[in-house]
C-alpha cells in the first residue's frame, strides 16, 4: 500500500465519499467535539464487541487519534479512517479501511452511534467503502471481521454480498465475544 498525503493519485481512497443524506470524511480534528460526544453516548453499545472500547473515550485520546488521522493518510498502522456524518452533521458512525491482510486486499471495520443503528448507515457507508477500495488499483480483494456472535455486524456483509470464507475460534477480546471470529470477504470483478 502506498502511504503518505503525496501518494500518486488513485493510489489510495478517496478522503470524501458523499452518499447524499450521508458523507464519509476524512476525521479532522475539528471533529473533536462530536466524535467524542458520539462515542461516550455509545459507549455501552460498543464496549461489548469492540476491543478498542474496553474503557471509556477520553479527549485526550480521540485528539490524538483525529490528529493523527489528519496528518496521515493513510495512519502509520495502514488505517484510512473516516467519519460518518449526517446531513445535519451529526457523527452517526465510523468506517475505516486497514491495511492489515496482505498487500492486495483491505478490511473494513466500524462503529454505529447508538441513535443511529437499525437505518441502515453502515450498511450503505460500507457499500460505498468497499467500491471505493476495489477501485484501487492494486486491491484485489476487501475482507470484514467480526465475532459469530455479533449479529448486526454480521448482517453488514452479508447484506452486501460478501462471502464467508472462514469461521474459526479467536482470542475473546471484548466482553460479548463468543470466541468464533467469521472473515467475510468480496473480490473486485473482471476487468
Amino acid at each position: 500500500m502506498t502511504t503518505g498525503t503525496n501518494a500518486p493519485p488513485g493510489s489510495t481512497p478517496p478522503q470524501r465519499i458523499d452518499l447524499g443524506d450521508l458523507l464519509l470524511r476524512r476525521w479532522r480534528p475539528t471533529d473533536l467535539t462530536r466524535q467524542f460526544a458520539a462515542l461516550s453516548a455509545s459507549h455501552a453499545h460498543l464496549h461489548a464487541w469492540m476491543s478498542w472500547a474496553e474503557e471509556p473515550p477520553t479527549l485526550a485520546g480521540q485528539r490524538r487519534t483525529l490528529r493523527t488521522s489528519a496528518a496521515h493518510w493513510p495512519t502509520p498502522d495502514g488505517g484510512y479512517l473516516y467519519g460518518i456524518f449526517t446531513a445535519r452533521g451529526e457523527v452517526a458512525g465510523g468506517i475505516g479501511l486497514h491495511d492489515r491482510i496482505d498487500p492486495a486486499a483491505l478490511e473494513i471495520g466500524y462503529w454505529c452511534h447508538v441513535a443511529h443503528t437499525g437505518r441502515g448507515v453502515i450498511t450503505r457507508a460500507a457499500y460505498a467503502l468497499t467500491a471505493a477500495a476495489l477501485a484501487l488499483p492494486h486491491i484485489g480483494r476487501v475482507e470484514i471481521h467480526c465475532d459469530a456472535a455479533n449479529i448486526r455486524s454480521a448482517a453488514v456483509p452479508r447484506r452486501l454480498g460478501y462471502q464467508l470464507v472462514s469461521t474459526a475460534p479467536r482470542p475473546r477480546t471484548a466482553p460479548a465475544d463468543s470466541g468464533i471470529g467469521m472473515v467475510w470477504a468480496t473480490v473486485a470483478g473482471p476487468g
